[in-house]
């Protein structure tokens, strides 16, 4: 099964995809939330290159592990999206996902400057690979 993940900035979003098997999770690309929210021409390509069966939101949580103003604007947004693509919902937490997209980008010789634009969709990948892996069922071949 094929998952999209989306890591919702006020910004931008950043988007990766899972392989069909839903082993591997990939960045893709970042885009305007605005055109992400309103379903605009850029991702409705995003979502007929894909085909997602699922769309797994990153869930912007606090250190304690609750909801505060951040991730109530995430869940709107990205329950908007679901309704609006008919793709089921899931959310998974996305703390220190952008920290370590940045150490990852960094370890790779980019500067914040050049990173600027990569870091959303590396972030969304790795929150993704996280819904991935606890969903693994059986020894991988």
């Amino acid at each position: 099964m094929r998952a999209l993940a989306l890591d919702i900035g006020e910004t931008r979003v950043g988007v990766a995809v899972s392989d069909p098997q839903g082993r591997i999770a990939t960045p893709v690309c970042v885009l305007p939330a605005a055109e992400v929210s309103s379903v605009a021409r850029s991702f409705r390509r995003v979502l007929e290159d894909w085909e997602p069966e699922v769309l797994v939101c990153g869930r912007p949580l606090t250190m304690a592990g609750e909801e505060g103003p951040q991730a109530e604007r995430v869940r709107a947004v990205a329950e908007r999206i679901s309704a609006a693509t008919g793709l089921p919902l899931e959310f998974e937490d996305e703390r220190l996902s952008s920290a370590e997209a940045k150490r990852i980008l960094r370890e790779q010789g980019l500067s914040e400057k050049s990173m600027r634009g990569k870091v959303d969709m590396v972030a969304a990948s790795l929150f993704l690979q996280a819904w991935l892996d606890a969903r693994q069922v059986g020894p991988m071949v």
